[in-house]
């Protein structure tokens, strides 16, 4: 049987002055949305996209298109109110995140992804992100023009370049993942990574087996490297195997482009 024991922080930070993060930790479906339009529209933005995500915990055949199909009706949402409040009109949110989903009765992760945030996940004593950025950084590593230590710093990593609350429909990435036991999930907003290095933050979580402990000391450690954005992270550990379309032994599948 599956079991998954998590553990999560979010903190403010040292420099802002509101925490414009919000997270979901249900039993199916883990995420984190990073707020963006200042205060108010950043907190309302963010909000959102959680309060659309959170029916679909209750899914026992929650599938891919729900998550989709629940981030597209989202960017709707926050548009919306866009327009009915101007003075917090053009808020957006990123959100990525981990579910549970049934694929041709086999259980699977879905790791989904609009905007900077990430998913990484750790497996056979190696972590590796999951989850790709949009972001003008991330286009500029991708094509060879920076390197990944300078995607770090460089001037255009704080640029979005896919987000929820624009007029176009938003384009969600999505992977299909088997299930393996002993692996674990990190799921953080930017300011996680924008502190630390992914050696530094792989070192903690082998250092910190215990998800809830992981977790806190992701956050402290990130505060101590300057905390110059919201900070928030998910740790996920993964034991046994799933026995129904909601909780079954994964069959392999290929991951959508």
């Amino acid at each position: 049987m599956l079991t998954v024991t998590s553990g999560h922080r979010s903190d403010v930070g040292r420099v802002r002055h509101h925490n414009e993060d919000s997270v979901l930790v249900g039993q199916r479906l883990w995420a984190v949305a990073d707020g963006m339009g200042g205060h108010a529209a950043g907190d309302i933005a963010s909000a959102l996209v959680i309060e659309g995500l959170r029916p679909l915990d209750e899914k026992d055949d929650l599938r891919p298109a729900d998550l989709v199909d629940a981030l597209h009706a989202v960017n709707d949402r926050i548009l919306a109110h866009g327009h009915d409040n101007p003075a917090v009109r053009g808020l957006g949110s990123t959100v990525t995140g981990l579910a549970l989903v049934a694929v041709a009765g086999a259980a699977h992760w879905a790791v989904f992804n609009v905007g900077d945030s990430r998913v990484y996940r750790e497996a056979d004593g190696a972590l590796a992100r999951a989850t790709v950025d949009h972001s003008e950084a991330e286009e500029l590593l991708l094509e060879g023009v920076i390197t990944a230590e300078q995607a770090r710093t460089h001037r255009a990593r704080n640029i979005v370049t896919r987000s929820l609350g624009q007029p176009d429909t938003p384009q969600v990435d999505l992977w299909l993942l088997p299930q393996t036991h002993g692996e674990r999930f990190l799921i953080c907003s930017d300011g996680l990574n924008g502190e630390l290095t992914d050696d530094a933050i792989h070192a903690l979580l082998a250092a910190h087996p215990d998800p809830d402990q992981a977790a806190a000391r992701l956050v402290a450690a990130a505060l101590e490297g300057g905390g110059r954005d919201n900070v928030t992270a998910i740790v996920l550990n993964v034991e046994g195997a799933a026995s129904d379309p909601g909780n079954t032994n994964p069959r392999p599948t290929e991951v959508p482009a």
